[in-house]
């Protein structure tokens, strides 16, 4: 593709959105077919996405280690696997390649197979558990897109299209976010905001999660506390508290305390509380094979749990972290998107990425508090300093959420 025609632009904006611990209002009544629970397609690229998962976090923690990390691995590979989809020659091999899939052992339709079964098994209807993804293909009103690519995005990655004049930057930048914020139920708002005229093509991707604690803090034992963000700074945080019966135990190898806590519905979430100066040895160290060796283990202890609440989000320019992963052809005048239209050359010009998390006691009403929860036995692990932690589905064996609370309070 010669550069000096490569005037087409490509949007691509991927997103996540988590709320654990949120209340969840309204339940959804339909149960879970018995046939979403296992898909062994979705199994099948597990480890390539765990994998892109540690990668990715590993090099946003590089660009900063003072502030919080949150993002979605399972949105973000998504997106870029449906863009493949219409990707030719170097371009299409490096974005597989970078979302960490061995070509040579695994087949791109497996692939493709893998990220529908994903899908279907992400947007199952229960009535504990709110989670859902989406895709959506914005096209400008004079583009016309192969009919293979908009057939394999429909079918494959379950994605609606919708016209819009780019030209009219205004108008298209409102219908765009419109969209995402009814697809993340209103918790994601104005994710884009700038749009270039030229734009022709906007891929758009969410992930939203809502979720209940099996074990919910009680909000009567919820106090002001100090949190340590590093050894000169400490903030005031609400720290949430609760006795109960947990996994968790200490881990000599990430030299980490590491807590699972449960979600109602078949959800998981995994807390990494590195000893005192160890954070960089944790992150350096961490690897998708301890991560299933604990989900694995199911030994309970009493522990009081002490927790922050907080809200906190992630935006990030993939543009430079993908990048380091092998993703560059793509954002260059070199990219060959032409199974997505040749009649104008494509390049991903903007690739956005935008994740919410919101954690609370998970109550819908007040109860009484434990008259027990003090006791001075019990084990204690009190989350007050820089920690990390990951969030699955237990359908799916790989994150569907990564970060690191650094600084409760920043938002």
């Amino acid at each position: 593709m010669p550069p000096s025609v490569s005037r087409a632009l490509l949007l691509l904006a991927g997103l996540g959105c988590l709320l654990p611990g949120f209340l969840a209002d309204e339940a959804q009544e339909t149960a879970v077919s018995s046939h979403e629970q296992d898909h062994p397609a979705c199994h099948r690229i597990a480890p390539s996405l765990a994998e892109f998962a540690l990668s990715l976090y590993r090099e946003v923690a590089h660009e900063s280690n003072t502030t919080n990390i949150f993002f979605s691995p399972v949105s973000i590979a998504l997106a870029f696997a449906m863009l493949s989809l219409g990707a030719k020659g170097d371009t299409h091999t490096q974005v597989l390649e970078g979302l960490k899939f061995n070509l040579t052992e695994t087949a791109e339709a497996q692939i493709h197979d893998g990220f529908r079964h994903l899908l279907h098994t992400v947007n199952r209807p229960d009535s504990e558990l709110q989670l859902a993804a989406g895709n959506a293909l914005v096209v400008h009103e004079n583009l016309k897109l192969q009919h293979k690519f908009l057939e394999d995005a429909k079918n494959l990655y379950q994605s609606e299209a919708f016209l819009v004049d780019f030209r009219d930057p205004e108008q298209a930048k409102t219908k765009i976010n419109s969209h995402v914020e009814k697809g993340t139920r209103g918790k994601i708002v104005d994710l884009v905001q700038e749009l270039d005229a030229r734009t022709l093509l906007a891929l758009v991707n969410y992930v939203f999660f809502k979720g209940k604690w099996e074990k919910p803090f009680e909000p009567e034992n919820t106090k002001e506390e100090d949190f340590h963000v590093d050894a000169t700074t400490t903030v005031r945080v609400p720290m949430m508290s609760r006795l109960g019966m947990y996994v968790m135990f200490h881990c000599s190898t990430l030299a980490s305390t590491v807590l699972r806590m449960d979600y109602k519905g078949n959800a998981t979430a995994l807390f990494l509380l590195p000893d005192e100066g160890k954070l960089q040895h944790l992150e350096d160290t961490l690897t998708t094979e301890l991560i299933a060796k604990f989900l694995a283990k199911s030994s309970l202890r009493s522990v009081t749990v002490r927790f922050p609440k907080l809200s906190i989000s992630g935006t990030y320019d993939l543009k430079p972290l993908l990048g380091k992963l092998g993703i560059t052809q793509v954002f260059s005048n070199n990219a060959d998107l032409s199974g997505i239209t040749e009649q104008e050359p494509l390049k991903v010009s903007q690739a956005l990425h935008k994740a919410v998390l919101i954690m609370n006691e998970g109550f819908t009403k007040v109860r009484k508090a434990n008259a027990g929860n003090n006791k001075a036995n019990n084990l204690t692990v009190k989350f007050n300093r820089p920690f990390l932690f990951i969030l699955k589905d237990n359908n799916m064996h790989f994150p569907l959420f990564v970060g690191k609370v650094v600084d409760p309070t920043a938002h």
